[in-house]
């Protein structure tokens, strides 16, 4: 079980993300001591969608190919409509998130970001939360649907919105500190 001051956190995110549902886990769990790093499908910076409008961009560490599961304890995956809806087309992006949830190590999705566990086949069975509208998407993928800021499954953490990004920080935290969880694969 890592302590946050050591854990290697993997953030997966392409152009479209939520900037708030980036900025703020990246900023609150570096805060806390954790090493994190971005992924996306190009070493291009991403660009994020604020509120209404294209908004700032941050820098890639890693592309999907780069990435070894080993090197992390926790994957997060912003939401926003684009970001996830981008990564979920991408077969690379899918499997790196089946692979996260078969290890065991917490993954964590907010917003539109459960999406990309839909398409790993990581909710059936699992209770979750999600941006409202994405609701049917998972109930039709076989999640039981809460409307809760926070929920979690095995290990899998899920929240709605930004208003919900301090509790979903929090849970990430405690789930990394809890270590691997026992969970069906994906």
């Amino acid at each position: 079980m890592p302590s946050i001051q050591s854990a290697r956190i993997l953030i997966l995110a392409t152009h479209g993300y939520e900037r708030s549902e980036l900025r703020v886990p990246l900023d609150q769990l570096t805060a806390r001591g954790a090493k994190v790093s971005i992924a996306s499908l190009t070493k291009e910076p991403i660009k994020s969608w604020d509120e209404k409008n294209w908004g700032d961009t941050v820098a890639v560490d890693l592309t999907l190919e780069e990435v070894s599961i080993n090197d992390f304890d926790a994957l997060v995956i912003p939401g926003g409509q684009i970001n996830p809806d981008l990564l979920r087309k991408e077969q690379k992006a899918v499997d790196l998130v089946k692979t996260f949830v078969n290890s065991g190590k917490p993954v964590a999705a907010i917003c539109h970001g459960p999406w990309l566990l839909v398409e790993a086949g990581a909710v059936k069975g699992r209770k979750v939360t999600s941006y409202d509208s994405i609701r049917t998407d998972l109930i039709n993928a076989g999640a039981d649907w809460r409307d809760e800021a926070v929920v979690t499954d095995q290990g899998i953490v899920t929240s709605r919105n930004p208003g919900d990004l301090d509790a979903f920080v929090a849970k990430i935290v405690e789930e990394v500190e809890e270590g691997r969880h026992e969970r069906r694969a994906a």
